[in-house]
């Protein structure tokens, strides 16, 4: 695999984040994968070791990540970046942000921090993604979304009370 330049992944890396910009507004969240993703991709989000999704080419990342996991339940949801580092190898590290809707009463917003490692191709293409976010401050995050009357009632049943009995369950083992 042939080096990219530091410029060359920082420009990929603004792709997506516009990317992400305009799908945050859109709430269209497959526009971009063909463009962005190499064929062949891996993308990989361990839920605090209770639930795995690995997505095996652009049409599985379709079918989960965005598609699945992005389109039913989290309109109005934002993924702002806080910061993009380049490494070797094809590496970036792009920290980010999940924005509930809406603001607490002191003006804060509803959010919880995530990472991404990602591996680009010689064409400057995603080949690997690992993503990570603390997934018990998830559920925090969701239950204060709930008391404020922000939760997605579709959220709540398809993704927070599933995950919330899977954590449950792994927390209950070994007593």
């Amino acid at each position: 695999m042939a080096s990219l330049t530091n410029e060359k992944l920082r420009a990929t890396a603004d792709k997506l984040i516009a990317a992400h910009e305009e799908a945050s507004r859109s709430d269209d969240w497959l526009f971009f994968v063909d463009e962005i993703y190499a064929a062949d991709c891996v993308y990989t989000c361990e839920y605090a070791g209770v639930m795995m999704v690995t997505a095996n080419g652009i049409d599985e990342i379709k079918a989960t990540h965005y598609g699945r996991d992005m389109q039913v339940g989290w309109e109005g949801w934002t993924f702002p970046y806080l910061g993009v580092y380049t490494g070797t190898g094809n590496r970036l590290v792009t920290h980010w942000l999940n924005r509930g809707p809406g603001q607490r009463a002191d003006g804060s917003h509803f959010e919880t921090p995530g990472i991404s490692f990602i591996t680009l191709d010689d064409e400057a293409r995603i080949c690997r993604q690992f993503d990570m976010f603390d997934l018990a401050h998830q559920m925090k995050l969701c239950d204060e979304l709930e008391s404020a009357g922000l939760l997605s009632s579709q959220l709540k049943a398809q993704w927070v009370l599933p995950m919330k009995g899977k954590l449950e369950a792994q927390l209950a083992q070994n007593r």
